[in-house]
């Protein structure tokens, strides 16, 4: 051994790693940083070595570690104190052996061992044992030392320009530290304070309490920090959240498909190709049959038009990425349909409870009324979720006391065609767990049960046919605690996908998905009428939120609405118009962030302006696979209010103008955008519905393109027909193109 203070965990002579006492401090320091701990257990600091920054906060002095229990138990403390949940904060720390610490709480009668294990840009803290004494708790029958949860490291980070509230990381280009999990099973929070904020790693009983054990990380610069996050993923076998961020289809737009199939394959690769699509998802609804619903999810039965399963499903994958598109799959992990094998004829034991009741009397044929022990106040009562799960069976309920003897009222049974049986006194079960999205179709799994495993065995084998990346929809769809349920379920599908997935997206994130999802999540389907509004009101707001977490999120699922201009299907509205999605996509680019086009070919297809939207979503997927925009036009186009239009000019070159909408031309069934250029004012414009002529007034001087600096068009008097998307250039002012747009007249085309 050198002659340094005192080695832990691996030898000196493979990285810079000492465990040190001096005055009663612990240093605890690799080639990364440094962190001092007072014999008070109180973090004193934590300073990154290549840069001398000091990390921590000297507002509230804070010790590492603490301790929490649901109340006292030691017979003298408990008369004392207040019987409630407590926390005890460490009061104490002492080296023990070369890579232990022995640390002792206020009023807790008893003392945790915790493992450091110091690499050269990280270092965990593992909860090994509690060194309890038999004299502490007498000759009470029970468990010691009664811990509900250990805090295994929290620590007083002083703020910076940016907090990653998701990887727990708190950083900008002068240095970064952060808190993070070293498995699924280690709860991460924090809290927010005036001058810092306490980034705390938490060890449950129930979850893993001993052997537990979290990471810090600090560093100098973002990209040193992301390498010791890797290389702390790398070390504990975790997905790889680093690497993943690091493809070069992290900021690729996916066409997402529901209908595709060895039939209509060659029409969604046609399509794929003209947008410029280098992803493909596929929805499940693909490949297993369910019909424009969840109801049979969970069957995963192939379709018929694939005889050979699954061999069939692998060469039409083949010839998705022949054309150069990868495809992923999109699937619901945690839902099982009410019209599945899972839940009729006999539901299964493992679908999840919302409620759990215990029968206070047997429940017979006949029966109106199912009378239980607990007090069923505050009881389900949405019209499709009042269902009651007991062994096999499935019963509705309409009402319920809340008075003894308590019971559920106006009761039927066999509900979704589960088969009646006898059920005794004292029999258990509860309200299930019945998916709060759209009509009663789907209930939740109990994921905690091998029943989620035998959910990810299905999806696995689909999955490893040829996919590549994947979509965890209804992530939400878990019983609490969510910070710890939403990536166990994931996980648990994770873990069998293969080959690895390139990235993730899902439904909801939590701490530990940091490392599976790498896209964060996917906003739902904005209407026409109010589709630039929501970008900017939640993808727009969220980008720099995500950009915090080292990450991207996707902006959005964007439906193609085809016109109703006779308000058919509800009010007037002139459905999807290409600078819609110019506007979301360019928005998105701006964070270097993707988007999801929902599409059906066959409905696709009737939209009139088709080719204009696919040719917008094409020349912004060139842009991001490219990486043409520069970090000026990026901030350009963070702003919320400004529209832009990505033209090609004649040197075949991409141009970025900002543009100004004209409405209300011919009485807005015409586009019109206005942009100057070259000293010439340009209005790029095209019919939104259909087809026509469209009529300026007399005396108004233009030449009509089909690109900004194509060859000029024939017009006559002013005149031309209008249908996709065009381009007229003036030398008129701004006010005489405004005012010769709102006097323009639209007919039917010669």
């Amino acid at each position: 051994m050198r002659n340094v203070r005192i080695v832990v965990g691996i030898a000196v002579s493979s990285v810079a790693a000492v465990f040190a006492s001096a005055r009663g401090d612990v240093t605890l320091e690799n080639a990364a940083f440094r962190l001092v701990l007072g014999d008070d257990a109180i973090a004193k600091s934590l300073v990154v070595k290549a840069t001398g920054e000091e990390c921590l906060s000297d507002a509230e002095p804070t010790p590492l570690f603490a301790v929490t229990q649901e109340r006292p138990f030691n017979n003298e403390i408990k008369l004392i104190h207040m019987h409630k949940r407590t926390t005890y904060p460490a009061c104490s720390i002492r080296r023990k052996g070369d890579k232990s610490l022995t640390v002792g709480f206020k009023l807790a009668p008893y003392k945790a061992v915790v493992e450091v294990d110091v690499k050269p840009s990280y270092m965990t803290f593992r909860l090994v044992d509690f060194i309890v004494k038999p004299e502490d708790y007498g000759d009470l029958k029970m468990d010691t030392p009664p811990v509900a949860s250990f805090r295994v490291l929290q620590l007083p980070v002083g703020k910076r320009k940016n907090f990653g509230d998701w990887i727990n990381a708190m950083w900008d280009e002068k240095g970064a530290v952060g808190v993070l999990g070293t498995s699924v099973e280690t709860f991460i929070d924090n809290e927010e304070y005036r001058r810092h904020m306490l980034l705390t790693a938490d060890l449950q009983h129930g979850y893993r309490l001993r052997g537990g054990s979290a990471a810090l990380v600090a560093a100098a610069t973002p990209k040193a920090f992301l390498d010791a996050v890797g290389q702390m993923e790398e070390d504990f076998g975790l997905p790889h959240g680093v690497k993943s961020r690091q493809s070069p289809l992290i900021n690729a737009s996916m066409l997402r498909v529901s209908d595709l199939n060895p039939n209509n394959v060659d029409q969604y690769i046609d399509v794929a190709k003209k947008a410029g699509f280098r992803l493909m998802l596929l929805y499940y609804t693909c490949i297993v049959k369910e019909v424009s619903s969840w109801g049979f999810n969970g069957n995963w039965d192939m379709q018929d038009v694939y005889p050979n399963g699954l061999a069939d499903l692998r060469r039409m994958l083949d010839k998705i990425k022949a054309a150069g598109i990868t495809p992923g799959l999109h699937f619901l992990h945690t839902h099982v349909g009410l019209r599945s094998r899972y839940v009729t004829p006999v539901a299964d034991h493992r679908l999840n409870l919302k409620r759990r009741f215990r029968l206070a009397r047997p429940l017979e044929a006949g029966d109106s009324e199912l009378f239980v022990e607990e007090n069923p106040s505050d009881s389900v009562m949405e019209n499709g979720c009042r269902v009651l799960k007991f062994g096999g069976e499935l019963i509705s309920y309409e009402r319920y006391t809340t008075e003894q003897p308590y019971r559920l009222t106006g009761i039927k049974r066999g509900a979704w065609d589960t088969k009646e049986v006898p059920h005794p006194a004292g029999e258990y079960g509860g309200i299930l767990d019945v998916s709060e999205y759209w009509l009663p179709q789907s209930c939740y799994v109990d994921e905690r049960t091998s029943l989620q495993d035998e959910i990810a065995d299905k999806i696995a084998a689909v999955y490893g046919t040829g996919f590549e990346f994947a979509y965890f929809d209804g992530s939400e769809g878990v019983h609490p605690p969510y910070n710890y349920n939403v990536p166990y379920a994931q996980y648990r599908v994770w873990k069998k996908l293969a080959p690895e997935p390139i990235f993730a997206e899902a439904a909801a994130k939590a701490h530990f998905g940091w490392h599976m999802l790498a896209g964060a999540n996917a906003f739902d389907i904005f209407k026409p009428e109010e589709f630039k509004e929501k970008i900017i009101e939640f993808p727009f707001a969220e980008a720099p939120l995500m950009r915090s977490n080292f990450t991207r999120l996707n902006f959005g699922w964007w439906q193609l609405y085809l016109p109703d201009v006779d308000g058919k299907h509800g009010k007037p509205s002139i459905g999807t118009q290409p600078d819609m999605w110019e506007f979301g996509t360019s928005r998105a680019a701006a964070w270097d962030c993707p988007m999801t086009i929902n599409f059906h070919v066959g409905e696709a297809t009737k939209h009139p302006r088709l080719g204009d939207l696919l040719e917008v979503v094409r020349r912004w997927e060139d842009v991001r696979a490219r990486d043409w925009l520069t970090a000026e036009q990026k901030k350009s186009l963070r702003n919320a209010t400004q529209e832009h239009h990505l033209l090609v000019n004649g040197n075949g070159e991409y141009e970025l103008v900002p543009v100004r909408e004209i409405r209300g031309v011919a009485g807005g069934l015409v586009s019109a955008f206005l942009f100057s250029r070259n000293g010439r004012r340009t209005v790029t414009m095209w019919h939104n519905t259909g087809k026509g002529r469209i009529s300026f007034p007399s005396g108004f001087a233009f030449t009509l393109r089909k690109e900004p600096d194509g060859e000029p068009m024939e017009t006559k008097d002013g005149a031309f027909d209008i249908s996709g998307r065009v381009y007229i250039d003036t030398d008129a002012a701004d006010d005489a193109v405004i005012k010769a747009l709102s006097e323009v007249s639209l007919s039917a085309p010669l």
